[in-house]
């Protein structure tokens, strides 16, 4: 036997002695879980263990140490996933209130290890390491959202809630709590406590900006300009996910900033709200007008900002606004109430009445569109907005601003402010505000919900998937596959509405993988600005990370990587955040990667047989903002799509977004719709009128 193969037989027999001891703990507790016990469940003899661990304290040190080192080894999956320091925050969370580590027999071993701690210093040493990993882990993301001194006393007092809740369902009796409500507890005792927090002191907060010699700054368009800068103001720059180029130094609006701009747009709405429908319809037109004029400007832009392909931003992400701002314009003119019949004496009627000062926050996925399609309805049915884009992608917006002043839009009419996630509560949280609409990732929308059920604001949220995409046995194959790979590697993946669970009939599911593999492998991964390029980068480093350990998250979990699956550094794309196009194959229902949201170039295909079972397995999701199915047979399509559980769906195709249809989702895909003239109505309140014909029939 070769080295390898030995050192491989090795920790085989290594693990299957700690696998043997959690068994005996569990089924006999400590005391009884003697070397002769734990060695006869592993079916070897107990010098053995002597040979590999020392002792049985041996034995269980390395049994402690692996349990938590999959403690550990889950959180640090789940942080390089997380976007921000509460996510991140989260992810320690929901690591040590895991499924896994919730159910009888692991908590029995955990307290079968707990009860010895007191009394073996090797124990104690384990135990030390991982509570220190935790609360590390919990006090570094606090600091950046609260004072020092808070972030210590809550990251301990959060790792203790967390022992806490797992102590007590494993000493109850009762199934009091399972993981999803401890998990929901520890999130909101965490919530709680960071927003009664006191802030990060105002030196901490600012930090002077490294900025390259001709590096713009940029700050927020408000009232038709921009505003000036501030001498100490924060900054943070945007790069180029391509290449890591910096772009630009964006300045951050605080509260002073938030509030002048509330104030200049709900003075500017008074006299926008007064015009007729047709009134601002023209105006508006003129701005459709010109977002098509600076098409190819503007998809550079936004190809530089998002690392996404000039191909697809020249065809789409502009010219969707632009066709968005057209169409609402034209439903401008058309807002109007009902007159309502009372009899001989009386009459009603209903006028639809501008909200006010309406707010939007940008996902950085579609910058320029997602301004657009929060925009045009507020803005037709005569409210004033402000819209906050995604800190990575700020660049657009501000030239979307610059078109609305150029073409008329009164100023503070459309206003942009920048900034990271306190710039986003500011506004949501602003009494000024009377609705806000935000596209993001599902925590985001619950913070945004909770902040604006403060002043009892209209929320529309459009948030995230992990939508399904069902092709039949009588499918044409090449359409399918078509449109799986819409769904699935347009932007990269960067797509919240994309069809990522891909089931297809066992019957065609051979030809079906192999016609996807080839077009998959034909496809290019390359420079953005280059037309040929079907596949630029992901938006940053740190989502490329995520997505890489999904990846590699697959694999570990036995999905078949079928193709793809690694980053792309062939060249100048060394520099940049570029990943293969990846499918995997032999998918079950409960791997992560078929359940999470990925949000980068990655597919998983499963298999089904019957027409209930996936109609079943596709709506076992939290998630329910889109689906897809592919036919010949339009009444099964019809019969299913009928059936799942979505905002969103299509027959035989996938991704198309009209703006004359409505777009959003169900379940924790988000609330509301964008697009189409239900967008519009929502943008409005309906007033009644009564109208008396005849005399006051007072009683008194």
């Amino acid at each position: 036997m070769d080295s390898v193969s030995r050192f491989g037989a090795e920790d085989q027999r290594r693990r299957q002695l700690i696998e043997a001891t959690i068994d005996a703990l569990a089924d006999v507790g400590f005391a009884a879980s003697s070397l002769s016990e734990i060695a006869g469940r592993a079916g070897v003899a107990p010098s053995l263990v002597s040979h590999y661990f020392g002792d049985k304290e041996g034995l269980l040190e390395s049994t402690l140490r692996h349990l938590a080192n999959r403690v550990s080894n889950s959180a640090r999956l789940r942080l390089a996933r997380a976007d921000g320091p509460r996510e991140r925050i989260q992810a320690v969370i929901d690591a040590n209130l895991a499924p896994e580590e919730f159910d009888a027999r692991t908590c029995s071993v955990w307290l079968a290890f707990w009860g010895q701690v007191l009394h073996s210093a090797r124990l104690k040493r384990v135990q030390r390491v991982y509570q220190k990993r935790m609360l590390s882990n919990l006090r570094h993301d606090l600091k950046f959202l609260c004072n020092a001194d808070d972030a210590n006393r809550i990251s301990i007092a959060i790792a203790a809630v967390i022992d806490g809740l797992w102590l007590r369902s494993t000493l109850s009796d009762v199934a009091e709590t399972d993981s999803f409500s401890a998990r929901a507890i520890a999130t909101s005792f965490a919530d709680q406590q960071i927003g009664a927090a006191r802030p990060r002191d105002s030196g901490e907060m600012v930090r002077a900006p490294r900025r390259a010699d001709g590096v713009r700054v940029l700050t927020s368009h408000v009232g038709g300009d921009y505003l000036p800068l501030v001498a100490d103001a924060e900054t943070f720059p945007t790069l180029n996910p391509a290449t890591g180029e910096v772009l630009a130094e964006i300045a951050i609006a605080g509260e002073a900033e938030v509030d002048h701009a509330v104030a200049v747009a709900r003075e500017a709405q008074r006299a926008w709200g007064a015009m007729t429908g047709a009134e601002r319809g023209r105006i508006l037109q003129r701005v459709a007008m010109r977002l098509r004029e600076r098409n190819g400007e503007l998809a550079m832009l936004e190809t530089r900002d998002t690392g996404k392909p000039i191909q697809e931003t020249q065809a789409v992400d502009v010219l969707s606004g632009a066709d968005c701002i057209e169409y609402f314009a034209g439903l401008a003119a058309s807002l109007a109430g009902e007159h309502v019949d009372l009899g001989p004496s009386a009459f009603g009627y209903t006028r639809r009445e501008p909200l006010g000062v309406v707010a939007g926050i940008g996902a950085w996925n579609y910058p320029i569109q997602i301004a657009c399609w929060k925009a045009a309805p507020a803005l037709a049915a005569g409210n004033s907005f402000i819209f906050k884009p995604a800190e990575l992608t700020p660049l657009t917006a501000l030239k979307l601003a610059e078109v609305m002043a150029e073409c008329g839009v009164p100023a503070g009419v459309f206003n942009v402010v920048q900034g990271d996630g306190r710039t986003g509560r500011l506004l949501s949280r602003h009494s000024g505000i009377a609705k806000i609409s935000l596209t993001g990732e599902v925590g985001t929308g619950k913070k945004v919900m909770a902040d604006a059920s403060s002043t009892l604001k209209q929320v529309t949220l459009e948030l995230g998937g992990k939508s399904p995409l069902i092709v039949f046995p009588d499918a044409d194959l090449d359409d399918a596959v078509g449109g799986a790979l819409l769904a699935n590697f347009y932007s990269a993946g960067e797509v919240c509405s994309n069809g990522t669970r891909v089931f297809v009939h066992e019957d065609v599911r051979e030809a079906f993988l192999a016609r996807l593999a080839e077009r998959t492998r034909a496809m290019v991964v390359g420079d953005p600005c280059d037309p040929k390029t079907h596949v630029g980068a992901l938006i940053s480093q740190a989502h490329m990370s995520k997505v890489l350990s999904y990846i590699e998250e697959g694999q570990r979990e036995g999905a078949r990587l079928l193709v793809g699956g690694s980053r792309e550094t062939t060249g100048a794309l060394a520099k940049g955040c570029f990943v293969q196009p990846t499918i995997f194959d032999a998918c079950t229902d409960d791997m992560r990667i078929v359940r999470e949201e990925i949000f980068g170039p990655v597919m998983t295909v499963l298999s089904f047989r019957e027409e209930d079972e996936v109609i079943s397995r596709a709506n076992d999701t939290p998630f329910g903002l889109a689906a897809g199915v592919f036919t010949r047979d339009l009444g099964r399509a019809h019969r299913v799509v009928a059936k799942l559980q979505a905002g969103t769906t299509w027959i035989n195709t996938y991704n198309i977004t009209p703006i004359e249809l409505p777009f959003g989702g169900v379940k924790q895909s988000g609330l509301g719709r964008e697009n189409g003239r239900a967008a519009l109505l929502a943008h409005t309140e309906v007033k009644s009128v009564y109208v008396n014909l005849g005399s006051v029939d007072a009683p008194y």
